[in-house]
């Protein structure tokens, strides 16, 4: 099962580094996107600016003067995030596939709440570009548990940049604990992520913890996500990691969708190992997440 897995690594790193979003383009002039105070949007190449008017040229070529004082933001637009004369923009979540993480961080001052399968809860923040912290927590006291039984945890992570949008380095820790007599648990892990924000593949270890003591093996982590339009994405985050004498392999398959303040992830789970039923399907996966 190993070989086949360094067989699929060396096949996804030949398609990502000899596939190109040839569909993008360049343009030497600065294209805006404006954001009005009653909630309407203007985008175009920036003509001209005064103290009181910003005039843009839209994309038939219309000349549009729009009074300052009805601006609620205007923000220059990268040509790599205008796709076929739309406008793609930046991926909110490029830190994360659907769990495991990616060599990305949240810019500073960015944030998210993430939430799966209503018990599921986390919110991560970006204290730096280089730095991400993550808080998450599983309510069971709102269904009649004891508190003391609550899952809690926190998750930092550094990411750094080896080439700008090509190669970038993360690693961090989920460190857990369940109040009472539970010891503090996790998983800490490094990881390597090949590609930009949009398309990338992301290669990793893991060791789990438990009252001071690190596993004997790493788990393995696979993962990468494709954009395949301005609003969704196809996301893969596999496992492979030995649990006593078995070997276990998980595989998932799934995507996700955005919209402007609101996106949903959604796939299948399937794990495989001699003593897992043949029978079963996959675990289906669904969450939320509202950027802020």
């Amino acid at each position: 099962m190993k070989k086949s897995i360094f067989v699929l690594v060396f096949f996804l790193l030949c398609f990502f580094y000899q596939t190109e979003l040839s569909a993008r383009e360049t343009s030497e002039e600065k294209l805006v996107r404006i954001e009005m105070k009653d909630g309407s949007e203007f985008m175009g190449t920036l003509v001209g600016e005064t103290e009181a008017e910003v005039v843009i040229r839209t994309e038939k070529l219309v000349l549009m003067t729009i009074k300052k004082d009805g601006i609620k933001s205007m923000k220059e637009i990268p040509p790599e995030h205008i796709v076929r004369g739309e406008y793609w923009a930046p991926n909110p979540q490029s830190g994360r596939h659907f769990w495991s993480p990616t060599g990305y961080g949240l810019k500073a001052g960015e944030g998210y709440y993430q939430n799966l399968w209503v018990l599921f809860n986390q919110v991560s923040y970006g204290i730096s570009d280089n730095f991400t912290i993550g808080v998450g927590i599983i309510p069971l006291f709102l269904f009649g548990v004891e508190v003391s039984y609550t899952p809690i945890w926190i998750t930092p992570k550094f990411s750094v940049p080896l080439k700008k949008e090509l190669i970038n380095l993360g690693g961090g820790a989920i460190i857990a604990n369940i109040p009472g007599d539970f010891g503090i648990f996790g998983i800490a892990y490094g990881l390597t992520t090949f590609g930009d924000r949009d398309r990338n593949l992301s290669i990793g270890l893991g060791w789990g913890f438990a009252d001071g003591e690190f596993a004997e093996h790493p788990m393995i982590n696979i993962s990468w996500m494709i954009r395949t339009g301005k609003r969704g994405y196809l996301v893969s985050e596999n496992y492979f990691f030995s649990a006593g004498n078995e070997n276990v392999l998980i595989l998932s398959l799934g995507g996700r969708t955005l919209w402007n303040r609101f996106s949903l992830d959604y796939g299948l789970f399937r794990p495989f190992s001699k003593y897992w039923p043949s029978e079963f399907i996959a675990f289906p996966w669904l969450g939320f997440v509202i950027p802020f």
